[in-house]
């Protein structure tokens, strides 16, 4: 398989170019605790974005060939003897569905963030600290799509699917951002909710001996450096439990964000609290929500 990257520009003088955001450290332990959860919708505006959600995974699932065992996911199910037929997943079933699942993960983050930096200059007043997490969740999703895209490099059908579906995306998004951010921020937390069973299943299958090669294959460079990945726990498996712990992170993010309010309550993933004994949201996975933190919990103490 060809490079898909093209090589670096003459720049002599330069030895590496690390990324604008420095990805936290993970522990083994801490990701090992990542679980499969759910948010109890109770709002009209949680059910409409629980809808949204369902509705994109039906797409993505259609499209992508993908047939998704919730019991395996959930540890209800043994993985050996489950999924078998038309939709088994395989190796090249998994990438087409990561890198269309990437491409398009990436767009909520970068249009909050544009809407909200547009706002905070029409009312010049700060924004407090909501932009970067957002930038930086998109930032995120797009090192994922890199990541794969290392492994496997698409067709001209998966480009214009990705095509297509961006374009789509992004203005949905953008108009639910405009009319009701904090069901935008709900739509997100569900469809995380969705990649982190994504992710358990393809562990399971890893686990299973469903997908050999993934247990021992080395994860690529990329991902090697912008995960600081430790010598010994560099492996495929061991890149899906770091980018299962991001869904994770995001899923959290966006059902706390969706409990605030939008236009005043600063961001409590980079805020300092007065009482530091206290478990508080952060921008690792040390005190991780799985279905976010209540405004009661993080604004009010």
């Amino acid at each position: 398989m060809k490079e898909f990257f093209e090589p670096p520009p003459d720049a002599p003088a330069i030895k590496m170019t690390g990324p604008a955001w420095p990805h936290p450290i993970y522990t083994e332990q801490q990701m090992q605790q990542i679980k499969v959860a759910h948010r109890e919708s109770k709002t009209w505006s949680d059910y409409v974005a629980l809808s949204m959600a369902r509705t994109l995974r039906t797409f993505l699932d259609f499209f992508t060939g993908y047939s998704h065992d919730k019991a395996v996911a959930a540890g209800k199910a043994d993985p050996s003897t489950a999924s078998r037929g038309l939709f088994t997943m395989t190796y090249r079933k998994w990438l087409v569905r990561c890198v269309f699942l990437e491409s398009v993960a990436g767009v909520p983050g970068m249009v909050g963030a544009s809407l909200r930096h547009l706002h905070s200059l029409r009312r010049m007043k700060r924004d407090n600290g909501w932009i970067e997490t957002l930038l930086e969740e998109a930032y995120n999703e797009r090192m994922h799509l890199l990541t794969f895209l290392k492994l496997a490099e698409p067709g001209w059908f998966m480009r214009i699917m990705v095509l297509g579906a961006q374009g789509v995306f992004f203005n949905g998004f953008f108009l639910a951002y405009l009319i009701s951010p904090r069901t935008a921020h709900r739509f997100v937390g569900y469809l995380e909710e969705e990649a982190v069973l994504t992710y358990t299943r393809m562990i399971a299958d890893i686990d299973s001996g469903k997908l050999p090669k993934w247990k021992s294959m080395e994860a690529p460079e990329i991902a090697v450096r912008y995960w600081n990945m430790p010598e010994g726990h560099r492996t495929m498996r061991d890149l899906f439990l770091y980018i299962r712990a991001d869904e994770a992170k995001h899923r959290e993010v966006n059902h706390t964000l969706g409990n605030l309010q939008q236009s005043e309550d600063p961001n409590p993933f980079v805020s300092q609290y007065k009482d530091p004994e206290k478990p508080h949201p952060s921008k690792d996975i040390s005190n991780i929500k799985s279905t976010g933190w209540e405004r009661q919990e993080v604004i009010k103490g």
